[in-house]
């Protein structure tokens, strides 16, 4: 259906070298019967990329109008999108890492293309902020900054994928660990609320198949689709909005700090689940099927996520938001569509051109082969203990 992906946001791949002819004429050709068929490479479903670019949008747009949610409709819409936008991606990445392995160079991939970029990043938000924010210079590696959580939260899901594939009942373990971990405050440290809390997602990715979303691809799927969110922005701004804080849809505390008891923290992590599980699967519902102007755009989603977060500070902290003018539902609209203008604009070539060495950066310099136990160590005493056992029944 579509290539393995390494994640929902995923950095737009390289053209495959072709394959060497032979160096010269002299040099014998095999006869065609002995030619294994050259299987050729299984195009992308453009399905994937298209989710993507649509929910970067989202959570651009989202932490655009952050600073707007003193009026109703803006608090609404924020709350809104931020229910099931960071579930869309982690159910894709689930998706996209289900087959996932230290083989074959996913190790590096997930080095590379996570560890390294995490950590770019986290020194270059906590610079920035620190700079252009005026603030204490703060640096911890292991307390992530603003947008980073999510790189450590993946990591930390790939980490576990072989764990996850032999359990007997993954979903519910996951769904109890989530539940479980929001009984607590766990330490800031690595993001562990987020991590545990989110995991049902990523193990729901993990365990769907191709024929779950040609589900959603079909018509009536999308009427279905489009009623569930619309219905949800209209229970969000009607009920939800004034009575659930915004801090349950980040995930990030237990419920000590929301101040509720577990029983109602439990039933509110489930409702949670539940909801986000719906509106993913309505949002996925309405994704165009086919290749679009916009569907390249879906495969670079990390840069569009780890750099929007600069424009959106600066926004913040020059007070570009205080003008009574965007605090209104039609100001809100326009800063959220130059969020989604923003988005878009950050996955575009240039910009991947521009900053390819810190999202995916050439890291071949340092990595060696696979080491391996060395078995020659252990020969000899096989060996000895091998012309033992011919000499006893000698």
């Amino acid at each position: 259906m579509s290539t393995p992906q390494s994640s929902a946001f995923e950095p737009l791949p390289r053209s495959q070298a072709a394959l060497p002819a032979p160096s010269s004429l002299a040099e014998p050709v095999a006869e065609p019967a002995a030619v294994e068929p050259v299987r050729k490479p299984r195009q992308r479903d453009p399905f994937f990329d298209n989710a993507k670019f649509f929910a970067i949008l989202l959570v651009v747009a989202g932490h655009a109008i952050e600073n707007l949610r003193d009026i109703h409709f803006a608090h609404a819409l924020y709350l809104f999108v931020y229910t099931f936008h960071m579930p869309v991606f982690i159910v894709i990445t689930g998706y996209f890492t289900r087959r996932f392995t230290f083989a074959g160079g996913k190790a590096r991939k997930l080095l590379t293309n996570v560890a390294v970029p995490y950590f770019v990043f986290e020194t270059a938000y906590s610079t920035y902020h620190w700079a252009v924010g005026h603030s204490k210079f703060e640096l911890s590696l292991l307390d992530p900054y603003y947008l980073t959580w999510f790189l450590m939260a993946l990591f930390a899901w790939r980490l576990s994928t072989p764990v996850w594939q032999q359990i007997r009942f993954p979903i519910v373990v996951a769904v109890v660990i989530s539940l479980l971990s929001g009984m607590s405050q766990l330490p800031n440290t690595l993001e562990m609320n987020r991590i545990f809390g989110l995991v049902p997602f990523y193990v729901l990715g993990l365990f769907l198949k191709p024929e779950h979303f040609e589900i959603l691809k079909k018509g009536w799927a999308a009427v279905l689709g489009a009623l569930t969110l619309a219905g949800g922005f209209a229970v969000t701004y009607l009920f939800v909005d004034r009575h659930m804080a915004t801090e349950w849809v980040y995930w990030r505390s237990g419920n000590p700090k929301l101040h509720v008891d577990n029983l109602v923290g439990t039933g509110m992590r489930l409702g949670l689940l539940i909801a986000a599980t719906v509106l993913v699967a309505a949002f996925l519902s309405l994704v165009p099927r086919k290749k679009h102007w916009f569907t390249s755009l879906g495969s670079a989603t990390l840069y569009a996520y780890l750099l929007h977060g600069f424009a959106t500070k600066l926004a913040d902290y020059y007070g570009w938001y205080d003008p009574a003018v965007l605090h209104t539902v039609p100001g809100t609209l326009a800063v959220g569509a130059a969020g989604a203008l923003l988005a878009t604009l950050l996955c575009t070539p240039p910009v991947r051109w521009l900053m390819h060495w810190a999202l995916e950066p050439n890291m071949t310099w340092a990595f060696t082969a696979l080491r391996r136990p060395k078995n020659y160590l252990y020969s000899g005493r096989r060996r000895r203990h091998a012309q033992a056992e011919a000499e006893h029944v000698g």
